[in-house]
């Protein structure tokens, strides 16, 4: 007779384990400790196999009966359930595996093997934590242009438009590491290069001619301010290094004997 809730509540463990069959194949095994385990038993390819369904209760009655009736579609179909199940699993990990979160991990180990300079993992980093909060579960090859332009778009609205640009150019990055890993066949990020706008460059005050030069370099080497402020200023004018890079220079990266 098919079971209960009620049947499957009053069961008592035994000494050894036991069945109780709801029919069509589906029946409790009872063990010893008590638990309540859900088992399909079958036939394929001529050899008798079982599929385990959970335990009750967190797998119900209802569920069980739902899972042995798909799994007797699949027989009526030709396909073996349990091998069914398995690669479910395996596409579940695989989805898993490839989220633009994940692979966007592995591009930054990647990129940090290669010894990029530490502003510039800051900055990246930065940039995938702005692009996962809308992509970060996606499975990489499943990202359209739609997508990608949902993060970008909420960057524009914000004014951010340079922001917007570079997180086109990162979110680009980590999917064409993705190809590379034969992890997605196509990067959407091409198609949406003139989707977003354009900020306006604000050229910087330059002295470009001979005269403005001159007057230039005569102002700093008359400066009378601190004395770091106006070596700052010196080396600025012979050497071109960026400020950040000069602020943070260390007398390792000096040679004054050699004068470099």
């Amino acid at each position: 007779m098919p079971l209960t809730d009620i049947k499957i509540r009053s069961l008592k463990p035994a000494d050894k384990p036991y069945k109780r069959s709801d029919g069509g194949g589906l029946h409790l095994l009872i063990s010893p400790s008590g638990g309540k385990l859900w088992r399909l038993a079958y036939r394929f390819d001529k050899k008798q196999k079982t599929l385990a369904f959970g335990a009750y209760p967190a797998v119900s009655l209802a569920l069980a009966r739902q899972r042995r009736d798909e799994a007797k579609t699949l027989l009526a179909t030709g396909i073996d359930p349990s091998a069914h199940g398995k690669a479910e699993k395996q596409a579940q990990r695989a989805s898993r595996d490839n989220t633009f979160s994940a692979l966007a991990s592995a591009y930054i180990e990647k990129v940090e093997r290669e010894g990029r300079a530490a502003p510039t993992m800051k900055k990246i980093r930065w940039m995938i934590d702005l692009a996962n909060k809308d992509l970060g579960k996606m499975p990489v090859s499943e990202i359209s242009a739609t997508d990608v332009l949902i993060p970008l778009r909420r960057m524009e609205t914000a004014g951010k438009l340079e922001t917007a640009q570079r997180l086109r150019s990162v979110i680009g990055q980590v999917i064409r590491f993705a190809i590379a890993s034969a992890k997605a066949t196509h990067d959407p990020t091409q198609s949406i290069k003139g989707a977003l706008t354009t900020p306006s460059v604000t050229h910087r005050a330059a002295a470009t001619d001979r005269t403005k030069a001159a007057s230039l370099f005569s102002a700093i080497w008359r400066y009378e301010g601190a004395f770091e402020t106006r070596s700052a200023l010196q080396l600025m004018a012979l050497l071109y290094p960026r400020p950040g890079e000069l602020r943070g220079a260390n007398w390792a990266e000096f040679d004054l004997d050699a004068k470099t």
